[in-house]
């Protein structure tokens, strides 16, 4: 497999499998011209620029047929990204079976107010607080490869409640306000639904600190490594809380568990730090481009506490991991999770830090396939575009994942742009 024309061959047949599920044939040659152009190389990855690339001679023509196609036709982009989802996948599994699904959020920053779900908020981006799209992801994941299987945008409560912003921006009216880790569960239960191959679910400590996520994954039978804070309470190894008092005979029985002065959960910095030297071991989990990633981890079986005096029935007990790496004055980085108890710590470790394979797919989507390009400003266009660079991100992965990988997309050529070609919206546009 050295020339591009297999390669060539395989985008044909899955623009194929796409074009079902966009549905009415005028939309099948401005979803080639749209994957084409995320997938050509260029700086910018708005519709325009795209357009100039297809076809430099008429890109008035090209970049209106290519607009009404990602801003205003009616095809649905869950179908899309299905199809997307499941050609990376079958390439995934090819390698090893899905490792976990991945639960993640990434911030799009953004200038105004005007673009749908823009507010002030934390943009991981940028590292801090900024004007920006936040949109919640799950992404099925393995030590070789990651694909994004769900896409939305998170809409902030000022937004939701805001009608008439809501109404500007075509928001359905179906959607609410909800909280990322509630749009994480659904997105899970879509997958669900969907029959996809279980695998534990894996967050950071924005969803983990949720004692409603992960109530809501256990319901579901699924085993979980979630990110926590160091506040979180646990009751310590071996202990639980006071079981309801005994009945006097008189009322209700008691059913509430409870807690005394001398009888009470610790957070889990406090229990780590009470935590002897031998109780930390060094592991190894990858190999990086600065060599291999290692730090020092102990773990310990603990009951989550979280307003337990409402419950009738401890939880169950579930690892609490820790990484203190060498040289910090206190750890840095906690995890519930109830994977079985057998679990080995290397094992363990290398699940929460699957991770790192996610960050590394929406850094690509963003720096080469233009997902934080978009302009428009509208709720429908903003997810059309985001699954359209999912898309073209599935398809090279997939190429990526076979075992002779040709040169990245040979069989693509940019069209030669006009002299003095600018792009609106481009530095020193007239």
């Amino acid at each position: 497999m050295a020339s591009g024309g297999a390669e060539a061959e395989r985008f044909e047949a899955y623009l194929a499998r796409l074009y079902e599920a966009v549905g009415h044939a005028d939309r099948r040659e401005p979803l080639k011209a749209y994957l084409s152009g995320l997938l050509l190389p260029g700086e910018r990855k708005s519709v325009e620029p795209m357009a100039a690339k297809i076809e430099p001679r008429r890109v008035g023509a090209r970049h209106q047929s290519m607009h009404h196609f990602v801003a205003k036709a009616a095809w649905d982009a869950q179908a899309v990204l299905r199809v997307a989802r499941d050609y990376a996948l079958a390439q995934l599994e090819r390698h090893a079976p899905v490792g976990a699904w991945v639960v993640d959020d990434t911030g799009i920053p953004k200038k105004g107010r005007h673009s749908v779900g823009v507010a002030r908020q934390y943009c991981g981006q940028v590292g801090k607080q900024d004007n920006c799209q936040v949109v919640v992801t799950v992404s099925l994941a393995n030590a070789v490869m990651s694909v994004p299987a769900s896409y939305q945008l998170y809409l902030p409560e000022a937004w939701a409640n805001d009608r008439r912003r809501c109404r500007a921006a075509a928001v359905p009216k179906e959607v609410k306000f909800q909280k990322k880790w509630e749009i994480a569960l659904a997105q899970i239960d879509a997958l669900l639904a969907d029959d996809l191959p279980r695998a534990p679910v894996v967050a950071d400590a924005g969803y983990g600190v949720a004692t409603e996520f992960r109530d809501g994954l256990a319901a579901r039978r699924l085993s979980y490594a979630l990110g926590i804070s160091a506040e979180v309470s646990v009751w310590p190894p071996g202990q639980q809380p006071l079981p309801a008092p005994q009945w006097s005979g008189r009322g209700r029985p008691p059913k509430l568990l409870r807690r005394g002065a001398a009888h009470r959960p610790v957070s889990v910095l406090d229990l780590v730090m009470q935590q002897p030297e031998k109780a930390w071991s060094v592991v190894c989990w990858r190999e990086g481009t600065r060599g291999t990633m290692r730090s020092r981890f102990a773990r310990l079986r603990v009951r989550p506490a979280h307003r337990d005096y409402w419950r009738a029935v401890p939880r169950e007990p579930e690892w609490l991991l820790v990484e203190w790496p060498t040289g910090e004055r206190e750890p840095t980085k906690y995890w519930f999770s109830n994977v079985p108890d057998n679990v080995t710590l290397d094992d363990l470790v290398r699940l929460v830090k699957i991770r790192w394979r996610i960050e590394r797919d929406y850094q690509e989507l963003k720096d080469e396939l233009g997902l934080d390009h978009y302009e428009g400003r509208g709720w429908e266009g903003f997810h059309h575009h985001g699954v359209l660079c999912i898309a073209a991100y599935a398809f090279l992965a997939a190429e990526r994942a076979r075992l002779s990988p040709p040169a990245p997309l040979a069989f693509l050529r940019p069209a030669r742009l006009p002299k003095g070609f600018q792009p609106r919206g481009a530095a020193g546009a007239s």
